[in-house]
């Protein structure tokens, strides 16, 4: 009587046992589904306008299989002189900054970018008036696009 006591509970033990890794991949893969899905989904940012209010930017930061890509839009306004500038800057999983920047002075159409930051930590923009070859201030101050964990 005592054996099969020992069998009967054994054989519980390994029922649940066995039961207790299928349910629990059954709760973690819809769970990492949707965090991968989430992670991959564009996120939109902006529009960050410059101080002077004549030039603004907005886009949409993503993370693929090669790293962080920001992508978007740079407007100026219409009847100014100046140039709209850009500044985009990903601070990498190596703790070094990366800046790139953008112009336009085209009044008429928005000038597209798209920069791929590589395994960044975070990604920052600012928008600025300038001329054709330099930014000469009226600039907003660094705004965030992306970063690691949410904004």
């Amino acid at each position: 009587m005592r054996s099969s006591t020992v069998v009967l509970g054994l054989a519980v033990v390994i029922g649940v046992g066995t039961a207790l890794p299928s349910a629990a991949s059954a709760t973690v893969a819809p769970a990492s589904a949707t965090s991968v899905a989430s992670a991959s989904s564009p996120q939109p940012w902006g529009p960050y306008r410059s101080s002077g209010r004549k030039a603004w930017a907005a886009g949409k930061a993503s993370f693929t299989g090669s790293g962080l890509r920001v992508y978007g839009y740079l407007y100026d306004a219409r009847g100014t002189r100046e140039c709209s500038w850009l500044k985009l800057r990903g601070l990498s999983d190596r703790l070094k900054y990366r800046t790139v920047t953008y112009r336009n002075c085209s009044s008429s159409r928005p000038r597209a970018f798209s920069v791929n930051f590589g395994y960044a930590l975070k990604a920052q923009a600012k928008v600025c008036r300038g001329t054709s070859t330099r930014i000469t201030g009226k600039c907003s101050p660094w705004a965030s696009v992306w970063r690691q964990g949410g904004y």
